[in-house]
């Protein structure tokens, strides 16, 4: 088995040396932490969390589409936040996206997120 690089056109392009996604060969695919970068303008979205979740998720959901894989195949998210007052917020978003059938996750505050991010996700999802 060899792994597969991933890289989504609809998802904004990395600002460091990694790639959105590992297809591992296994069928798992690893994704990089998504920060609230609109494609259009690689700039962060204004607006907040609420905001910057959501294309938080538009962007993994671009990750996942080019993996082959979708939501409904997540077993893993860790989740990082500026602030964990933004933890209820963040979640009813995320319940919208992962909640049916929900997968394993973790929360934590971080001192800081590249680009001033307010929130960065990865994902471990099926192929």
């Amino acid at each position: 088995m060899s792994k597969k690089i991933i890289n989504a056109k609809a998802a904004p392009a990395a600002i460091g040396p990694y790639s959105h996604a590992i297809d591992t060969g296994l069928g798992f695919i690893i994704t990089s932490g998504q920060i609230p970068i609109d494609p259009a303008t690689g700039e962060i979205v204004p607006g907040g969390i609420e905001a910057q979740t959501e294309q938080v998720f538009a962007n993994l959901k671009a990750v996942l589409e080019e993996a082959g894989s979708s939501f409904e195949k997540v077993v893993k998210v860790t989740v990082f936040l500026q602030d964990l007052k933004d933890f209820v917020s963040v979640n009813g978003i995320y319940a919208k996206y992962l909640g049916t059938d929900s997968p394993a996750r973790s929360a934590v505050q971080v001192a800081g997120l590249p680009k001033g991010s307010l929130v960065e996700i990865e994902l471990i999802a099926l192929k």
